[in-house]
């Protein structure tokens, strides 16, 4: 056979297998990008998926029911001056969201666990305890721009409706009085827990609850709306049976 034509057949051999090469490195390379694409997709989904999980959607508060109260023994029932919290906050300029809190308040309970929704609570707040971590600026919240505590030493809360909307959760609504003013306040409410101390065996329970209001409702809207108007209510209480 002609040189040439072996010469030619040899290369056009070799040309051909190496585009086929091309060409499966190419195929290769692409479904390796698409392997990529799909696996990226699965982690964002995931991700999202675990975000949207225990982040306090609405879906996951439906799906999370407090302690049941029921299991309590009846009673009546003090917050423990240790463990218990009342914080509020609003929007300071838009700044910032400062903190403030009552340094000591007291508050009953008096528990109907078969009948829970004729159940009742009152809180007593003293107004000179509130706390800002700023004691100049709780001299000034004591004047008469704000709570006016020579006038109005105590700051109360008495319940008048409890709803529940499933297992330990629901709705407390009551009458609040600040600055000799009287206005419902609806709180939404959870139970943690319903047991014992765990040295002294005493019956207790742990509530969580807040819910927002307009300071201005209450004679309290100096600077509005510059410091905002909106405060949110934060509050953490542990209640111990009282002997």
């Amino acid at each position: 056979m002609n040189i040439k034509y072996i010469t030619l057949s040899v290369c056009t051999a070799a040309l051909l297998c190496a585009c086929s090469q091309v060409e499966t490195g190419a195929n290769a390379a692409q479904s390796a990008a698409g392997d990529a694409v799909s696996s990226a997709g699965t982690a964002v989904a995931q991700k999202v998926k675990g975000e949207g999980q225990g982040s306090g959607l609405k879906g996951d508060k439906k799906s999370s029911p407090g302690a049941d109260i029921g299991e309590a023994a009846a009673g009546t029932y003090k917050a423990e001056a240790g463990h218990a919290y009342i914080a509020f906050s609003y929007l300071h300029q838009g700044f910032s969201k400062p903190i403030l809190r009552w340094g000591e308040f007291e508050s009953t309970i008096e528990l109907d666990p078969e009948n829970p929704e004729s159940s009742s609570l009152s809180v007593t707040i003293p107004v000179a305890s509130i706390d800002s971590g700023v004691a100049k600026f709780d001299e000034y919240l004591l004047t008469g721009d704000f709570f006016d505590a020579a006038n109005h030493p105590v700051i109360t809360f008495e319940s008048t409706e409890l709803e529940a909307k499933q297992v330990g959760k629901g709705y407390l609504t009551g009458d609040l009085t600040m600055k000799g003013i009287t206005k419902p306040l609806k709180l939404r409410a959870k139970v943690n827990k319903v047991g014992q101390h765990f040295r002294t065996k005493t019956p207790m329970f742990g509530i969580s609850a807040s819910g927002t209001l307009k300071r201005s409702d209450w004679d309290l809207g100096k600077y509005a709306p510059n410091v905002g108007d909106d405060v949110t209510l934060t509050i953490e209480v542990e209640y111990v049976l009282e002997p």
